[in-house]
């Protein structure tokens, strides 16, 4: 919610000065999230890596990739040695590149 919130105000061209002064959460939508389902070691043992942090990047389809160039990024990043990529939180499934797509 956090990255939505200040990720895409924070992010207009149009406006030069923006501070957060104060987020309030409802007490209600906190107790909708339980946390993480598991902890770094179950992320490590599927990734079979230790003694070192994990690496990764957010790719960002809404710049203007293809499906497969979506891909195509996605391949080249592990390739090139990073353990993870994660697809950009805001996309979901947009016109321009369906979640199917990408999948």
């Amino acid at each position: 919610m956090f990255t939505s919130i200040v990720g895409n105000v924070f992010g207009f061209k149009a406006l030069r000065a923006l501070r957060l002064e104060d987020l309030r959460i409802p007490p209600a939508y906190i107790k909708t999230f339980q946390g993480p389902p598991h902890g770094i070691q179950v992320e490590r043992d599927k990734l079979n890596k230790y003694g070192r942090p994990l690496l990764g990047c957010t790719i960002k389809p809404k710049l203007g990739l293809s499906a497969k160039n979506y891909g195509r990024a996605v391949y080249e990043c592990l390739r090139g040695g990073l353990d993870f990529t994660k697809d950009d939180e805001n996309v979901n499934s947009q016109p321009f590149m369906r979640w199917r797509d990408r999948f």
